[in-house]
């Protein structure tokens, strides 16, 4: 596998859509994470290969959807279940796909933790949470107040913390 590469990065893409096909809503909202995680990665001067994982995972962050909504039902799959359902089923595309191993195991890792805010470790895991929170802010209405107190306590990044007060006004 050529890590980085364009073609690496379009079978990400393109393995994305194919697997949740059907779900317009849910593939908006990854190409969403996808940009704004790879805005935020070039702005903090992010290397090549942490970046190609960020921009991996935020295309894959969401994967256990369909498997924890197959197993709980369709509008049921919290975020904990979208940690367990979802490294399963993004080493068996990745696989698939042919992506290296250790690509894998941390594109796993980062799905297996997004919806967890304690003990992030690596600024590919700070910024894919940061971007997640930026699209889910505005798909789920939340208030200024939640907006504000979540930047404060979870963005870490400059370029997080500057971005979601400029697109939320705080």
């Amino acid at each position: 596998m050529c890590l980085g590469g364009r073609k690496d990065a379009d079978a990400a893409v393109i393995g994305s859509y194919d697997y949740m096909g059907g779900d317009a809503r849910r593939i908006q909202h990854f190409i969403k994470v996808h940009a704004l995680a790879q805005l935020l990665g070039r702005q903090e001067q992010m290397d090549d290969r942490t970046q190609f994982i960020l921009e991996t995972a935020a295309l894959t962050h969401d994967i256990g959807i369909k498997n924890g909504e197959a197993k709980f039902g369709a509008g049921k799959c919290s975020g904990k279940t979208q940690e367990q359902e979802g490294p399963p089923a993004a080493a068996e595309l990745l696989g698939k796909l042919g992506f290296a191993s250790d690509v894998c195991e941390r594109v796993c890792y980062l799905i297996g933790h997004h919806h967890t805010y304690t003990n992030i470790d690596g600024l590919d895991y700070q910024i894919l949470v940061e971007a997640d929170f930026l699209v889910n802010f505005y798909e789920d209405g939340m208030s200024q107040a939640a907006i504000k107190t979540t930047c404060e306590r979870i963005f870490k990044t400059e370029a997080g913390i500057r971005l979601c007060r400029q697109m939320f006004g705080i």
